[in-house]
This record gives structure tokens, sequence and C-alpha cells, in this order.
């Protein structure tokens, strides 16, 4: 690996996150994000909601505004990492903060359901039901309907790209602009960069083995483009999308693999590889690639959500 220094120094206070230990890992990703998760600033306020769910089963949501901003805001709907199968909206309050000072933005915050408890479909059912929900009370949130985003990390960054799919092709609240961030979005794990990163830090190639396994379980058939975007055989009429990947990470190839092909599909992108860096790495909000990869993307957002600014 090719570590940038600000997180080579970093890599070994880590913690165990490889998912081999599911309820190890899910263990250590709470109590990483315990202490993080319900602070909130004065000038932001968080409320939970439960959304109806479209199966049936609600859905809690976190909504984060800034207080003193006018509205209508745009929206952000935004989507936790954790391979399908672990973590949760507290590990998201951090960086809703940061979009709704810097965008601004209303963010919805979705606590989907995991894997392999709750295979595919119910996690993108779940972000679903959260993108209509926002959509349907967008006058009760302060949000502009029109101008919805959806931003997901690694599996996160798979919902975004499935869930843009999913509205495209059955109709639904329009997304304005998709943030695809490391996305997770081919089952297969057969690219470069895939099958070479097997000791990598936070994720690596038998991590990404185990999270579709988990996500995919008791699924037969054919996998829909649905829960692997990359099987998609028509990309046209997506949100335009800034996709971010890292360069030691399993997942680098099919991030850009799917970027370019939404680029030929004729959907505009921003692709950025963030040198140094390894899967999951900007929560190290220290180093000067994170800061700069977090800057870098809220411009992004700002920039397709507030054109006439």
């Amino acid at each position: 690996m090719h570590l940038d220094p600000d997180l080579a120094a970093a890599v070994p206070a880590l913690p165990d996150l490889h998912i081999h230990d599911l309820d190890g890992a899910r263990a250590r990703m709470a109590e990483l994000t315990s202490n993080s998760g319900q602070v909130v600033p004065g000038e932001v306020t968080a409320t939970d909601h439960e959304v109806p769910g479209v199966d049936g089963v609600p859905v809690p949501v976190r909504v984060l505004r800034p207080t003193a901003a006018p509205v209508p805001l745009p929206a952000v709907l935004l989507l936790h990492g954790g391979g399908f199968v672990m973590g949760g909206v507290d590990s998201l309050t951090a960086q809703a903060v940061g979009l709704c000072a810097h965008v601004p933005a209303v963010v919805v915050a979705v606590d989907y359901r995991l894997a392999p408890e709750h295979p595919y479909p119910a996690a993108l059912r779940d972000c679903e039901a959260a993108l209509g929900w926002t959509a349907s009370e967008s006058e009760s949130l302060g949000v502009d309907a029109a101008r919805i985003a959806v931003y997901g990390m690694s599996a996160g960054g798979g919902l975004a790209a499935a869930l843009t799919l999913l509205v495209r092709d059955r109709g639904g609240p329009p997304v304005r602009f998709q943030v695809l961030d490391a996305p997770e979005v081919d089952d297969r794990v057969e690219t470069f960069s895939a099958r070479t990163f097997d000791e990598t830090p936070l994720w690596n190639h038998a991590d990404a083995v185990l999270s579709w396994r988990h996500y995919l379980r008791g699924w037969n058939g054919d996998v829909p483009a649905y829960a692997a975007p990359a099987r998609a055989d028509d990309l046209s009429g997506l949100p335009a999308a800034y996709v971010s990947v890292y360069e030691n990470d399993p997942l680098r190839d099919e991030g850009m693999a799917y970027a370019s092909g939404l680029l030929r599909a004729g959907v505009s992108v921003e692709l950025h590889l963030f040198p140094g860096t390894f899967h999951r790495s900007a929560v190290l909000t220290g180093a000067a690639v994170s800061q700069r990869q977090a800057a870098e993307t809220r411009d992004a957002l700002h920039r397709a959500l507030n054109p006439a600014t």
C-alpha cells in the first residue's frame, strides 16, 4: 500500500471492524459511535421519527436541520456504511452536522435494516420509504422537494445507487443528485482491487465477500441491479453524480467502473480518487486528505443543490 503519512500514523490504533466476527465488529462499531451519536451543536436541531415502511415495517430516521437557514432548503438523504451488516444513524451525526452547515441542507439519516437478519431487499425498501417520506413531508420539514440528493458511503453508496435506479424505473420522488462514496455495487468481487487488497485496514477482500453473502442470503436466481447496481444494463436517465474512491480499497475499481458506466450512459459525473487512502479512512478527520475530501464533497452537494448560488 501507498499510504498518506497522516493516515499511516493512525493505522495501528484503528479498531478491528472486519466482519469475520460480525457480533464483535458490531459491538466495536456501536462503542465507537455511542459517544458521538447524540452530540449536536446549538445551530443544528435533531429530531427522530419513524417513517411508514414500504413493506409495513417502520423505518427510523434522524432529521437534522440548520436552525438559522431560510426555508425551503434542499434535502440530503444520508445512508451509512457498514457492509450492509453494521452501522446506524449515530455514526452519521458529525457528518450530517457538517452538511447542515456547509450545503446548507436538511439531512435525513436513515437507520435501515441490516443483513443477514434482514437481507435484500429490506435495506433498499427502507431507503425508498425514507425518500418518499422526505418528499411527501417536504412542507413540514422545510424542504424543497425538487432538490433532494442521496448520499451514501460504502454499502450506503450501493444503496444510494440502487435507489436512483429504482426511482427511475418505478417512479417516485425525483432525485436531483447522487453522492457515491466508495460505493459497494458489485457482488461478483472480481475487480483487480477486490482481488488485490486482502490485508487493508477496516475493509478487505474477505469482508467484501462476506458482506454480499449476508446481504443476498436466501436470494435465488440472478442478482438484480437493485441489489448490485454494477449489474445494470442501462444507466441512462439517472441523476448527476459525484463518485469518490480510495486508493487502497477493495471497492476502488468497482466505483470507478460504475462512474465510467454512468458517463457512457450520458450522466454527468465528477470522479475523485483520493491518494494514499483506504476504505473508510475519511473517518480519520484529522488527516489533511480527509479534510479535503469532506470539503470537496460538501462543495459538490452545494453546487448541485443550489445552482443559482
